[in-house]
């Protein structure tokens, strides 16, 4: 560590309300920082003392400041003190660590500034399942950079960006890096670290020739064009009990690709938002939330608040609508030709609808409102895209001004303007990741761990601890592997054999050292790789070796 990458903010005076020793020289050297009443948030100084960073009960006006107290949403656990004012138990620490940097960070010459955490994080899930994958408390590594542009926000989104990737490989896991939603943390870019696993609850889209992967949720999705034909005149059909898609199709002996179906939502704050999308494709309530400022949720929209707005249910089209609606239509409805939408009337459908000619583009949205599928051509080159499953272990966000701007953290630049802080946030779900990577590492008999997070590297197993002499024999070899750096376990419980060698695979310990007999008489050492299966035997002066080099290949 250099002190010029150290942030070490230290202070000549001391504060007035430091009344004990402790607490000023904390203070004045640049370890800890008051964030409330009998709350502090520990600086790299404090944390490498004390072991922690910043507090978990977080004051309810930061996060009003940046606008996110309501916005954030039901995930949020909120709580008064005794004096009615607001806390929440931190679900995320993007105000908290603005708040810390404002007042310490005032030019230029002060970045970049890279600031990291290891800490508890608390959401109120909707659906907590799955052990460690979606709990309500868990371990997050945050790490948040401060920097005086957009060209040196993306410089450090990139060494963060390559910092996971080694991070992820070194740990043995076969992931990808995804273009994702920003969700509620917000900013522009973002990209998820997805360890491929079929228990993942993130669907991955990937093209089979190029490196262009994402989210479902965040796939890019170019309109796709249909076969050219002759406008016919718009005209309303009678189509009796036709309020499905499966039913209209066969009533009117037409391929579900010609026609266009509507799905009404409201948001939290009770707008009405009609999408309108090819009758082949589904939506996309991501991208479709994101058009919609300041809504947090949507939900099935009630019967009557549909028939308000013009619309009549089972029977929707866009045409007839009143203005002031949010009418949504997905860029791929925009090239059908002589399709079939609703009428607004029970029913009844349009029929030969062209949307170039039919629509009032003045009073719709026209985006990429739809969910991405297996063989969608890839927005970057064409080719077909696969899909995967996978489990998100990690992001990275490019968060631009959205949190400085609205709390006031500023430097002044080399001219001495005032300029707000460009800043991102990236992290690694600690207690996710260990799951992840059970998931793709596993077998019949347990776990299959990469040495790199294994619990132990080598476990040396003695086949009968009550033997005076596996066990010295056990005991030496243990302490020969710790003193060559090896991180080892011995296991000198008074179990059967049979019971050792089970929990040695069901744990998942790279290399089983085997001490029982053989050892004792013959030297000779047995070494099971618990990936392989594979079982060498080797003597007593060889067995070291062997085990640096089969360590090496895990």
């Amino acid at each position: 560590m250099r002190a010029s990458n150290l942030y070490a903010p230290t202070l000549r005076n001391t504060p007035a309300e430091a009344e004990i020793v402790s607490h000023q020289l904390m203070y004045r050297a640049g370890m800890i920082r008051k964030v409330a009443g009998g709350m502090y948030t520990f600086l790299p100084l404090g944390w490498r003392v004390i072991r922690k960073m910043m507090p978990i009960l977080q004051p309810g006006e930061l996060w009003q400041e940046s606008g996110r107290w309501a916005a954030y949403g039901a995930e949020m656990m909120r709580m008064k003190d005794r004096h009615g004012r607001d806390f929440c138990l931190g679900p995320t620490h993007e105000e908290m660590i603005t708040d810390l940097v404002r007042d310490e960070l005032h030019s230029y010459k002060q970045l970049p500034l890279m600031l990291y955490q290891i800490q508890d994080k608390f959401r109120d899930e909707r659906r907590p399942r799955f052990g460690l994958m979606r709990s309500r408390e868990f371990i997050m590594k945050d790490l948040y950079s401060f920097d005086k542009d957009p060209e040196g926000m993306m410089v450090s989104y990139q060494k963060m960006y390559d910092a996971y990737s080694k991070i992820y490989t070194r740990m043995g896991l076969e992931y990808r890096p995804v273009e994702a939603d920003s969700g509620a943390i917000g900013g522009g870019h973002s990209h998820e670290f997805t360890v491929l696993a079929d228990a993942g609850e993130s669907n991955i889209a990937y093209c089979s020739q190029c490196d262009y992967a994402a989210s479902d949720e965040k796939a890019e999705l170019k309109p796709e064009m249909m076969p050219a034909e002759d406008a016919l005149p718009l005209e309303k059909v009678s189509t009796p009990g036709t309020n499905t898609i499966e039913s209209l199709c066969d009533f009117l002996k037409i391929p579900a690709e010609k026609t266009i179906k509507a799905v009404a939502y409201q948001t939290d704050t009770d707008e009405l938002v009609l999408v309108f999308i090819r009758g082949d494709h589904d939506v996309n309530e991501v991208k479709v939330l994101n058009q919609v400022e300041g809504a947090l949720e949507l939900r099935m929209a009630d019967e009557d608040v549909i028939q308000a707005a013009g619309g009549c249910p089972g029977f929707m089209g866009p045409i007839g609508i009143k203005k002031g609606t949010h009418v949504f239509v997905d860029a791929s409805v925009m090239n059908v030709q002589n399709g079939v939408t609703g009428a607004n009337e029970k029913d009844v459908h349009y029929k030969n609808v062209n949307p170039q000619r039919d629509f009032d583009k003045d009073a719709i949205v026209i985006s990429d409102f739809r969910m991405v599928k297996e063989g969608d051509p890839c927005p970057h080159c064409g080719a077909p895209m696969k899909m995967t499953r996978g489990i998100e272990a990690g992001q990275v966000f490019a968060l631009g001004t959205k949190y400085s701007a609205a709390m006031g953290a500023t430097f002044l630049d080399e001219q001495g303007k005032e300029q707000p802080l460009y800043m991102g946030c990236y992290g690694i779900g600690v207690g996710r990741t260990m799951a992840a990577a059970i998931e793709q590492n596993n077998d019949k008999d347990g776990i299959v761990w990469p040495r790199a997070i294994a619990p132990f590297e080598v476990v040396v197993a003695v086949v009968n601890a009550k033997k005076d002499d596996q066990l010295a024999y056990g005991e030496s070899i243990y302490k020969e592997c710790q003193e060559a750096g090896i991180d080892t376990l011995l296991d000198d419980r008074k179990e059967r054999a049979g019971v050792k060698f089970k929990d040695c695979d069901l744990i998942g310990y790279p290399l089983r050292v085997t001490i029982g007999p053989k050892a004792v008489e013959g030297d000779t050492i047995e070494i099971k790789v618990r990936k392989t299966g594979e079982v060498l035997t080797c003597q007593r002066g060889e067995y070291l070796a062997k085990v640096k080099e089969l360590l090496k290949t895990l």
